[in-house]
């Protein structure tokens, strides 16, 4: 008697579980689901056309995480422009988009990963920028807007760079 180990399911890609959202949205006729996911399959389609290749999962997530943040400079664009109303559609994308991402990071924990990036890449001024970057974005790749997280790695080095200064370190 051969005994054989238990079936498990293999785990389900993103762009699988895209693809079955986008046929119940639209046999429940959930017009902006369907239209939101299609739109951002296409566009992770386009990207594996440009690279000849199919996207590794995380690629697939790179492409929701620039879908994101392509709609959240159209909600401030809209908002400066008067047009609360796209503003709104806009805002119900990325709440779509969103399911679809990994758990964003705390400010707690983006200040932590910043501190950790800091001291593993010796970084002491300014000039450490793109060591630190480098450290950081597969940490916060998906789950941080790298624009904020760049601000603060800029604040952390500059109060590292004062510290060092007058301590007269440097």
């Amino acid at each position: 008697m051969v005994i054989l180990p238990p079936e498990v399911p293999d785990p389900v890609s993103l762009r699988d579980r895209m693809q079955t959202d986008i046929a119940v949205a639209m046999r429940g006729g959930d017009t902006l689901r369907r239209d939101t996911l299609r739109m951002s399959a296409s566009a992770a389609y386009n990207v594996e056309k440009r690279n000849g290749r199919p996207l590794t999962e995380d690629e697939f997530l790179a492409v929701l995480s620039r879908e994101v943040k392509t709609r959240r400079e159209s909600v401030e664009a809209f908002r400066r422009g008067g047009r609360e109303d796209l503003a709104t559609k806009e805002e119900a994308e990325i709440a779509i988009l969103s399911e679809y991402l990994p758990q964003a990071l705390t400010e707690a924990e983006i200040g932590d990963l910043i501190r950790d990036a800091i001291s593993a890449t010796g970084a002491g001024s300014a000039r450490d920028m793109g060591k630190v970057m480098g450290w950081l974005a597969p940490r916060t790749r998906g789950r941080a807007d790298g624009k904020r997280v760049s601000e603060r790695v800029v604040r952390a080095l500059a109060t590292a760079d004062l510290a060092a200064h007058d301590d007269g370190t440097h």
